[in-house]
């Protein structure tokens, strides 16, 4: 969904917005939502095209000798929920100089009490149990998780101590990571989610790539020819 076209409904569980990839394209990533059809092949990409190249560089947390590949999302985003199952079996496949991470983004600050979840979920060891369901409790079971107090219900409802969530939920590493996603968000000039940056250099969408399908393919290429020297 784009940046700039986007409104919350009812109870925020669901987005009414302009798509960022066509309906066709949703439709494509939705059938190919499985962990078998998740390994991407190598094609043949062309910059201003398939990807943006970034200039000046956005940072990366990856060590030296391995390649960052970010994802941006937003829980309430439907089209990060069609998404999450391809993306999920696609990580499964990575290579070992691969270095994964997510970053939730904040287009408003409406947005920060759902980067502060993830965020809180991945200091807690949670983001492989609880990630997926969050996505299936908005986009399904229709919940407003849009609050710190719904959040947390929630989070307590799935068995997590109550405690120890808002100790981290609060905490200021937790807040650091909010901000600095925001700040690589910024970085990478996201114009919509899902979108994912490669090595701080590269860019990529479902509008240039047409379709999240796809976007993973280039993101294979991308990382081809950083491993080439190119």
């Amino acid at each position: 969904m784009k940046r700039r076209e986007f409104s919350l409904l009812t109870g925020g569980a669901t987005v009414a917005a302009g798509a960022l990839w066509s309906a066709s394209a949703l439709a494509q990533t939705k059938a190919k939502a499985k962990p078998e059809t998740a390994a991407p092949e190598s094609i043949k990409v062309v910059a201003g095209t398939d990807y943006v190249l970034l200039d000046p560089q956005a940072p990366v947390e990856a060590p030296a000798g391995k390649i960052e590949v970010v994802e941006f999302f937003w829980y309430n985003c439907p089209h990060c929920s069609a998404f999450e199952p391809l993306l999920a079996g696609w990580i499964k496949t990575l290579p070992k100089d691969i270095a994964f991470r997510r970053a939730p983004v904040a287009f408003r600050d409406e947005f920060v009490p759902q980067q502060r979840l993830y965020f809180a979920l991945e200091a807690m060891g949670l983001v492989e149990k609880l990630h997926a369901k969050v996505f299936t409790a908005i986009h399904v079971e229709k919940l407003d998780l849009s609050k710190v107090a719904a959040i947390t219900d929630w989070v307590v409802k799935q068995g997590v101590d109550k405690a120890k969530f808002t100790e981290q939920y609060n905490s200021f590493s937790v807040a650091t990571k909010s901000t600095k996603a925001a700040q690589l968000q910024n970085a990478y000039k996201v114009e919509g989610v899902p979108a994912l940056g490669v090595a701080g250099r590269f860019y990529v969408d479902g509008t240039l790539a047409k379709g999240m399908d796809r976007a993973l393919k280039v993101v294979e290429s991308l990382a081809a020819g950083i491993r080439s020297g190119k």
